[in-house]
């Protein structure tokens, strides 16, 4: 092996070790990012599932551990390993990690901004891991009896997110693209919790329902209501918000007209409003 592997072996445990006094379970990952260590199973005719009740090594994210002793092992058993993950969805944090991607040619940080703003949330202070493509890995914590499911892009293009059953990869690993390193600042913050709002996005899809028929009027009225009580600042804010959720329910064409005048009440132009709704009509994918 050569000197500069075994120094990001070395330098990998230590980070690893530095995670798992913070509560996190972690795994030694190879260059390419995957669990470092085959699977045992990997030649049997007839594998059946199994999560490491076996008592070996190799079970990709089930490896993981917070106890030193048993990360020494891991290590031990993997000397080619340059980097460590943290495994999701595990006491203490119950991590979830929000991956935005780059190299899928979109800007996902302005896609999370643009469901922030639809959504009402934001992003509070939290550990943030710049990647050697420059995506980001931002952490937050989920509550203790809630299960985040893996997804990709289902949340927005180039937005992956990482639960129950994943990993990421920990800042001071080194993969065949470069070193992935804690953002300045944030290294010793804690995962900050995850926004309710956001947590209900990550959520399974619930089962389809048929929206309340514009006529009844009752949720479109609490829409309108809800633009009519902006104060200046929150206008366009609220607007897009209200007409948002009028797209998701069904009702948003029914409702553009009703919406616009409740805009211009609190001030906005009749154009302002109307490219406002238009903006929330190609977000939730319907045409203005």
């Amino acid at each position: 092996m050569a000197t500069t592997d075994r120094q990001a072996t070395t330098l990998a445990l230590a980070h690893a070790l530095s995670a798992a006094e913070r509560g996190l379970a972690v795994l030694p990952l190879s260059r390419t990012k995957l669990p470092a260590l085959r699977s045992p199973h990997r030649d049997d005719p007839d594998p059946s599932p199994c999560h490491g009740e076996c008592g070996r090594l190799g079970h990709g994210v089930y490896d993981a551990s917070s106890d030193p002793a048993r990360i020494r092992e891991l290590f031990a058993a993997a000397p080619w390993a340059t980097g460590y993950g943290i495994a999701c969805g595990l006491p203490p944090h119950h991590l979830i990690g929000i991956d935005l991607d780059v190299k899928t040619g979109t800007d996902s940080s302005a896609a999370l901004r643009e469901l922030a703003l639809r959504h009402l949330f934001t992003i509070p202070p939290t550990v943030v891991v710049v990647t050697p493509s420059g995506g980001r890995h931002l952490w937050l914590s989920g509550p203790p009896d809630v299960v985040v499911p893996n997804s990709a892009g289902r949340l927005a293009p180039g937005i992956d997110i990482r639960g129950a059953g994943g990993y990421l990869v920990g800042p001071g690993s080194r993969t065949g693209q470069g070193v992935y390193a804690a953002a300045p600042g944030t290294a010793h913050l804690p995962p900050a919790p995850c926004p309710r709002s956001l947590l209900r996005l990550l959520l399974p899809p619930p089962r389809a329902h048929h929206p309340t028929p514009p006529a009844t009027g009752g949720h479109g009225q609490g829409l309108v209501q809800f633009v009519l009580a902006a104060h200046e600042g929150q206008r366009n804010t609220r607007l897009f918000w209200a007409a948002c959720r009028a797209y998701e329910d069904g009702i948003g064409p029914a409702l553009v007209d009703a919406l616009v005048e409740a805009a211009r009440g609190t001030g906005l132009s009749e154009r302002e409003a109307r490219a406002t709704i238009a903006s929330a009509a190609r977000l939730t994918g319907h045409r203005p």
